[in-house]
């Protein structure tokens, strides 16, 4: 136990000592200071028919975002269904059937990565890197651009503009992910990770007997599906497969790797926005959610299953569905990494966590991305939370609420409540629409409440552009695939365009000077308020489901009683 602590407080420590200076260094990117490979910046904005000069009003910055991300689910959705005929495919695998195709493409350009499929069994090299892994890499620039045009709609005074898609998607590729990758790439191709075109290799066993393990271009896609908040295995099982995650070298590199840009992301807006404190405030809510969560799910799988009191060694805690290398403070810390963070990647499978351990992962998304959440998209959801905080910080006082020198008003307001639908929607009209189908009952492997976990966490999973899965919940059919879909969009981009809308109404707006009524956003007061406001709205949409579901579950297992 104090060992894990320990190791807890180590990775706490080096987050915090990589956020800091990656958050000014990204600041200075999206200002344009950053500028080591500017001929390339400059030939791909004129290819793009713009200059880094040129500024956008949110409108236009909305479009340029919507249109980009539906040229590359076309562009992925023709990949992935004619695979068959374009090059790379040593497996000789066939196209995707259609509606496999709609949820992967789909899945990839919201930056979820939810997978209906087993990676090295279903997709060649050529959809693994230039479909998948390109997407990994635009998607991910394409949230860190929101959240940068967001900062200056916040800073601005008297602005129409909030910046450019294109500039600002350019940068985040070039001097923020495509370095971050190459490196993290090195280091994971170094610690045994398989890096080749190849696409599987004899080995002779232990026993003498013959073995084929698939492998591929491995380490470049887990680089990025990680420090781009992506999660898509390569492999079926994800960051459980020995090839995706060889060591526990590896296993701690992947998680700092997850929370390292939704982390730093505070740290650049509180430079963006001309008031460190900002930032630090918003850190510090993000880390409380973060740490409570990982000492609920550590708790609760360290407590182990109470059916199996006195079967198992005392302190080993549940180790179902975990891997032995990593135990029960990598599988969990993990969890709470991945869920904090939309990543999506596993390296133990959610389904087998305690009732409580898994709820507390599924509430991590319900949450609505806030508790890091993913690349940039992260940052601006809680952004989302503070306008609903200030706003009831005023009432409380009698006073318009201001954020920044700005007055919230009612368009505001209207806006960020609007984006509080979204999960509700996304989670649970679409579930119980696969209930009243009678497509949900097909699909759960387990009867009774963790049945519903099942498919509560799948549906949270992509309105919540998470991608990680329960793991007992079958969803390559068509409803599932479609309707997923469907969430994903949802969850994506029924949260962007309001944001982008909020930071354009915001940035034509004059700074006012704080005065003596002013109420401070940067304190410990409004810290608590935030994170009232947060769990206060999480509680009240989902707590009756989750009752339903995990809750009773475990209170069933107390009771003695198994489905």
């Amino acid at each position: 136990m104090d060992n894990d602590l320990l190791q807890f407080a180590l990775f706490f420590a080096l987050l915090i000592a990589i956020a800091v200076p990656l958050g000014a260094y990204m600041a200075a990117t999206f200002a344009g200071d950053v500028r080591f490979l500017a001929p390339v910046e400059t030939a791909l904005l004129r290819a793009a028919g713009t200059a880094a000069t040129t500024e956008q009003r949110w409108t236009s910055y909305a479009l340029a975002l919507l249109a980009f991300n539906a040229a590359g689910f076309a562009l992925l959705y023709l990949v992935l269904v004619f695979q068959d005929v374009l090059p790379l495919n040593p497996q000789g695998f066939a196209g995707l059937p259609a509606h496999l195709a709609f949820n992967t493409a789909i899945s990839f350009v919201t930056n979820t990565n939810w997978q209906s499929y087993g990676g090295e069994t279903t997709l060649s090299n050529f959809s693994q890197m230039v479909g998948l892994t390109t997407q990994n890499f635009v998607s991910a620039a394409a949230g860190m651009a929101v959240a940068a045009a967001v900062a200056r709609g916040l800073a601005a005074r008297q602005s129409k503009a909030i910046g450019n898609f294109w500039v600002d998607l350019t940068r985040a590729t070039l001097y923020i992910l495509l370095p971050g990758a190459i490196v993290l790439a090195l280091v994971f191709a170094v610690c045994g990770m398989p890096q080749t075109l190849a696409a599987a290799f004899d080995a002779t066993t232990l026993e003498g007997g013959r073995q084929t393990l698939a492998v591929g271009p491995v380490a470049s896609q887990v680089a990025i599906k990680q420090l781009g908040t992506n999660g898509g295995g390569f492999f079926n099982v994800n960051s459980a497969h020995p090839f995706e995650n060889p060591t526990a070298l590896t296993n701690f590199l992947s998680t700092l790797a997850i929370l390292a840009i939704p982390a730093a992301f505070c740290f650049t807006y509180g430079r963006m926005v001309g008031d460190r404190r900002q930032g630090r405030a918003l850190f510090a809510a993000m880390a409380l959610l973060f740490v409570a969560g990982f000492a609920a799910i550590y708790a609760a799988e360290q407590a182990g299953n109470p059916l199996q009191a006195g079967l198992v060694d005392a302190g080993t805690g549940n180790m179902e569905g975990k891997e032995v290398r990593f135990g029960v403070l990598g599988s969990t810390l993990w969890a709470s990494a991945t869920t904090a963070a939309s990543n999506g990647s596993v390296n133990a499978m959610h389904d087998s966590f305690t009732p409580l351990g898994g709820m507390v992962a599924m509430l991590n998304i319900q949450l609505g991305e806030v508790v890091f959440g993913g690349v940039g998209v992260g940052l601006t959801g809680m952004l989302l939370f503070v306008i609903l905080a200030v706003f009831l910080a005023g009432l409380m006082v009698g006073r318009t609420p201001e954020y920044l020198g700005k007055k919230i008003e009612a368009r505001e307001v209207k806006l960020a409540a609007l984006t509080l639908l979204v999960m509700p929607l996304g989670v649970l009209v679409l579930a119980a629409l696969a209930i009243a189908a009678g497509t949900a009952q097909a699909s759960v492997q387990d009867a009774g409440p963790h049945g519903l976990s099942e498919l509560l966490y799948a549906y949270s999973s992509a309105t919540g552009n998470n991608g990680s899965a329960f793991a007992g919940f079958s969803a390559n059919t068509a409803w599932h695939n479609t309707f997923l879909g469907i969430a994903m969009m949802l969850g994506r981009f029924g949260y962007i365009i309001p944001v982008l809308a909020i930071a354009g109404s915001l940035a034509a707006k004059k700074t006012a000077p704080a005065t003596a009524g002013t109420f401070p956003t940067h304190g410990a007061l409004f810290v608590v308020l935030l994170l009232a406001t947060i769990l206060i709205v999480g509680a009240l949409t989902f707590l009756p489901v989750l009752a339903l579901g995990p809750i009773a579950e475990q209170v069933s297992l107390i009771a003695g009683r198994t489905f």
